[in-house]
């Protein structure tokens, strides 16, 4: 591993200026994309009994959003090139907007269905586009730390989402509605009005950056254009389909896929295991708030970590194997309210300390043309398995009663993640 080189002053005041320029949009941006996706965990406390939904059922509908998810991602991900990043990012956020508050009018399993097929729809593109555009303004030496600020709004839209979502549930007869629906529309009233002011809050390109000194700005993008010719032709000329096929982004996605089935399942599914303890939905919200807590902070120093050491493949594949073993354990720990915690804050925790030295490794496996479609297909692959392990969860635990057993499955997808990241980084 090689030491840090010395950063100038030049650089160092450039750099600053375009993280705090850049990160707090799109971090806020992830934060309400969460909010959206996942309070429908909540909203199953009261939504299930009143539309007739059974835990099968409930778990196939959160999983039907990675679907579309995963089907319009590459699309979204190669039209953000052509369109530019502000006006693409305003598009999905006022789309995934519109439908998450339309989530409140649905009926029954049918119309919960097409509703989450409509919110993978309206939200593909936005995490691999943020990536992909992070890529275009962070030099590489930057990427694991930048990520992880920037997925750190993940588990704050948990930590901070549980207590408030809890809350809004609590509005029965707010403008007619029962608190689940009240909870859809309060909740995705942010992510529009933020769509609207993001052409106006980003930059398309360093080139276009006004707010940098000509100094700064010839910096950044000469640092950027040097590591762009280093890396190789291969890049620069790479085909869709080779980069669709590629062993390693195959293999990245599967890496993914351990830490994205498990973070998905838990988003999803981790309020109705805390509240099967007998909790009020008071106590379920703020007892769900601690594993995303913990997660917010080791997310940022396990990221800052990697990039010190510049080193990412030890510091990916350690918190997935903590992923697999925590929930492997679930089981043992199922009477026990503390010990069930414990496990949870560790698996959560776990699943979002993996994802900057992740990306940051998948983004310097796929450099230049093939970025682009290469983190979507990463991002699209990886995230089937919270589509597959969503329903099997939910398949699980209505056919046995159990939510520990349920996460066996989702144990097994972490471990063979895990173990594919071995066997990569052992044939390099």
């Amino acid at each position: 591993m090689s030491a840090a080189p010395a950063i100038s002053p030049l650089e160092l005041r450039t750099m600053r200026k375009v993280a705090w320029r850049l990160l707090p949009v799109l971090m806020l941006g992830y934060f309400i994309a969460f909010v959206d996706r996942v309070n429908v965990g909540f909203a199953a406390l009261q939504m299930n009994h009143a539309i007739g939904l059974n835990a099968a059922a409930f778990g196939l509908g959160g999983g039907l959003f990675y679907l579309t998810y995963v089907l319009f991602e590459i699309p979204s991900n190669l039209a953000m090139q052509r369109v530019g990043a502000r006006l693409w990012i305003a598009r999905i956020m006022v789309s995934w907007g519109l439908v998450s508050a339309g989530t409140a009018f649905i009926v029954g399993p049918n119309s919960f269905y097409a509703m989450r097929l409509l919110l993978g729809a309206a939200e593909a593109g936005f995490f691999p586009g943020v990536i992909l555009y992070l890529t275009q303004w962070f030099p590489a030496a930057y990427r694991g730390r930048i990520i992880a600020v920037f997925m750190v709004a993940v588990p704050l839209s948990s930590f901070i989402g549980s207590p408030l979502s809890a809350a809004l549930l609590q509005l029965d007869g707010l403008f007619g509605l029962q608190g689940w629906q009240a909870m859809f529309i309060l909740e995705a009233v942010p992510a529009i009005l933020l769509g609207l002011a993001s052409p106006w809050l980003l930059t398309n390109r360093p080139q276009d950056a006004r707010w940098l000194e000509t100094e700064e700005r010839a910096w950044l993008v000469g640092r950027l254009e040097d590591e762009r010719r280093q890396a190789g032709p291969r890049a620069s000329h790479a085909k869709l389909a080779d980069v669709l096929l590629d062993r390693r982004v195959l293999a990245a996605a599967l890496v993914y896929a351990g830490a994205s089935g498990a973070s998905q399942c838990l988003s999803l599914w981790q309020p109705q295991i805390i509240k099967s303890f007998g909790l009020t939905t008071t106590q379920t919200g703020l007892l769900n708030a601690v594993p995303f807590g913990v997660a917010s902070i080791a997310m940022l120093w396990w990221g800052k970590r990697s990039d010190a050491r510049n080193e990412r493949v030890w510091h990916t594949g350690m918190p997935l194997a903590l992923v697999a073993a925590s929930l492997a354990l679930v089981p043992l720990a199922q009477l026990s309210l503390p010990f069930t915690i414990a496990l949870l804050i560790i698996a959560v925790a776990c699943t979002y300390v993996f994802k900057g030295p992740f990306w940051a490794l998948a983004a310097d496996w796929m450099p230049g043309a093939a970025a682009a479609a290469g983190l979507a297909q990463v991002n699209a692959i990886g995230n089937l398995a919270g589509f597959v392990g969503s329903a099997m969860l939910g398949a699980i635990r209505e056919a046995t009663g159990s939510f520990a057993l349920a996460l066996l499955p989702i144990a097994l997808i972490s471990a063979a993640g895990c173990l594919t990241l071995w066997l990569v980084q052992r044939n390099r």
